[in-house]
């Protein structure tokens, strides 16, 4: 009888659940789609009452609940860190920084069982809680589910108890981590830091300065690499730590910064100026350049020929897409769900192989056990249709699979824009075509249109095209398999447009004169730089996605649609028909499909005061 074990991550930011079954991942999801609060740190009570859910699982009959952390080795860093704060000069930085921290994990975290039996009654089987280790519930994330019998491991984030890098092997279901780097010294630290200095927020932010960096010059690398960062051939590296303020305070980037790089720190939701946009381009090339060192590192140790990626960092897509071209391995495989969510799934994969010694199990035909990462709720018609007649919403159902998809793709290609609820949701940042906006790629509007009036957020921010596996090669220079949208490559110098730039380059800040024009005969998802990040729809992935792009190549001749997640600035993806509705209703989106359903903008009642759903969200 196979082994039941539910993993668990929480109490930093991204807290999830997971449940793994006979060695088969059966459910996970995280906790901000059940509370609409962004990045929602606490102990997943609804995911975990999810997973179970899905699974069929009595509380009682579990084999194993693991957290994703060791709360005791936590504590000690956070002990010497307070001490090492202290003793360069900032005891009362220190102190708060030690009380905060300390109440983290002794408030929450060293309760793990607690919070467990409060919330199923019981600790399953096994009667208590396992831990493991930040960074091995990362790497067991990527090895585990992907395609390969054997691989080379690296996992990069902020910061686990101690370890912020490491690189490891798996073979079959065994897997370890034989080197480290260690706290303060973290590549994620260093990124969020400047993330911080740009004005945007940590733990969020860091995409904005990603997708920022094309717009800059790298005119700041020297001084990072001189001043903050020594990065050996090997790809390890030292902070200097001076430069920093988590040693000795809350504050991300220490006040070396303003001298380093002219000035202070730009404050949120001031303009944008040239100065940080060549922060961005330049931390994005030293990060860039310490993963590809790292990489060529771990390949010469071990030989393997393939590579997993997890935590925070691998979800930097332009590095992913560097080091996919580079050819340092010959296959790359980056777990969905990279940051502290994916800890959860990590944790439970980790117990079932090497605890339960069980085998690892193949699920798809595509060849690893993700499932797409289609692994949350989903919601039949009849659950749908309730709920709209329940509030007298006006809708069309369309059973006939064809008439729907081709009036879906008729909107798509006059411009509008279109709200996509269909079968399970998403594990992960990244919408993949179940819980998606969607529009047009050949129209120069989208881009605009989307980021201001759909999504509220900054203008410059570029859309990822979900493009036909077999048809990528023809507009994109990649020739590979990106099925959960972590790679980045370029658009086809035959598609590109060329754009006037003088001005820009002699130094004016404004990107409006650059995001306005067309970049390619698909603009929408060209970024400035004429590159895009990929979701490759394959005949494994989800059929009525896929269907969809079908029916708007047929309809187009294009094989592609922009796809961007199913939300607004500053709330988690939808997860519910009704959460989809809110979040229609608050944009200008002019279509939403829920399942078989229709609804159009314009048929749609104004929201009465008490069905007003206009939460304020924190702005990220």
């Amino acid at each position: 009888m196979g082994k039941t074990v539910l993993g668990i991550a929480g109490y930093y930011h991204d807290a999830a659940a997971a449940l793994v079954h006979d060695g088969e991942i059966v459910a996970a999801a995280q906790e901000e789609r059940f509370t609409r609060r962004k990045h929602d740190p606490s102990f997943p009570v609804n995911a975990i009452n999810y997973c179970l859910e899905e699974g069929f699982v009595d509380a009682a009959d579990l084999d194993a609940i693991v957290f994703y952390d060791n709360p005791l080795l936590t504590f000690d860093r956070v002990v010497q860190n307070a001490c090492a704060g202290a003793r360069h000069g900032d005891a009362a930085g220190a102190r708060d920084l030690f009380v905060q921290a300390a109440g983290a994990v002794l408030g929450d975290k060293i309760w793990v069982n607690e919070h467990v039996r409060q919330t199923l009654g019981t600790l399953g089987r096994a009667g208590r809680v396992l831990f493991a280790e930040h960074h091995m519930a990362h790497a067991a994330s990527a090895f585990y589910p992907s395609p390969f019998d054997s691989a080379a491991v690296l996992t990069i984030d902020g910061v686990g108890e101690w370890a912020t890098t490491t690189l490891g092997m798996g073979h079959g279901r065994k897997l370890e981590l034989f080197a480290e780097i260690d706290y303060p010294h973290s590549l994620g630290l260093l990124y969020s830091a400047f993330t911080s200095f740009c004005g945007f927020k940590v733990n969020s932010g860091e995409y904005k300065l990603m997708g920022l960096a094309p717009y800059g010059r790298p005119r700041y690398a020297g001084r990072i690499r001189e001043h903050l960062i020594d990065v050996r051939t090997d790809g390890s590296y030292r902070l200097d730590m001076a430069c920093f303020g988590w040693l000795d305070g809350m504050a991300m980037p220490g006040p070396r910064f303003a001298d380093l790089f002219d000035g202070p720190a730009r404050q949120p939701e001031s303009p944008i100026t040239r100065r940080e946009m060549d922060l961005a381009a330049s931390i994005q090339q030293v990060t860039e350049e310490i993963v590809l060192r790292t990489a060529r590192h771990l390949r010469r140790l071990g030989g393997e020929r393939n590579l997993v990626l997890a935590g925070g960092v691998a979800l930097n897509c332009v590095a992913n897409g560097k080091l996919a071209a580079a050819g340092i391995f010959d296959d790359i495989w980056i777990q969905p769900a990279a940051g502290d969510a994916g800890g959860a799934l990590g944790a439970a994969l980790l117990a079932h192989h090497m605890a339960f010694e069980a085998p690892r199990r193949r699920t798809d035909r595509a060849g690893d056990a993700q499932r797409g990462s289609y692994l949350g709720p989903r919601y039949s018609s009849e659950e749908i249709l309730a709920f709209l007649d329940r509030k007298g919403y006006p809708y069309r159902r369309i059973e006939n699979r064809a008439e729907r998809l081709a009036l879906v793709a008729e909107a798509l290609a006059a411009g509008r824009i279109v709200g996509w609820l269909s079968g399970r949701m998403e594990f992960g940042p990244r919408a993949l075509g179940a819980r998606s906006i969607l529009g047009d790629p050949r129209n120069p509007r989208t881009q605009a249109t989307m980021n201001l009036k759909i999504k509220f957020r900054e203008s410059f921010r570029p859309f990822a095209p979900a493009v036909l596996r077999e048809r990528c090669a023809e507009y994109f220079d990649f020739d590979g398999d990106s099925p959960y949208m972590l790679m980045v490559a370029p658009v086809n110098a035959t598609r590109r447009r060329p754009m006037e730039m003088q001005a820009f380059e002699a130094g004016d800040d404004d990107m409006m004169a650059v995001i306005n024009q067309p970049r390619s005969d698909v603009p929408a998802v060209t970024h400035v730089d004429y590159s895009a990040r990929i979701q490759t729809v394959d005949e494994d992935s989800h059929p009525e996605f896929r269907a969809l792009i079908e029916a708007f190549e047929r309809l187009t001749g294009c094989p592609l649609l922009v796809n961007t997640s199913f939300n607004v600035r500053g709330e988690p993806i939808v997860c519910s028909p009704q959460d989809a509705y809110r979040c229609f209703m608050r944009t200008e989106m002019d279509m939403l499909v829920l399942e078989d359903v229709v609804l159009w903008r314009r048929e749609q009642p104004p929201l009465s005061d008490d069905e007003d759903w206009r939460k304020t969200y924190e702005l990220d």
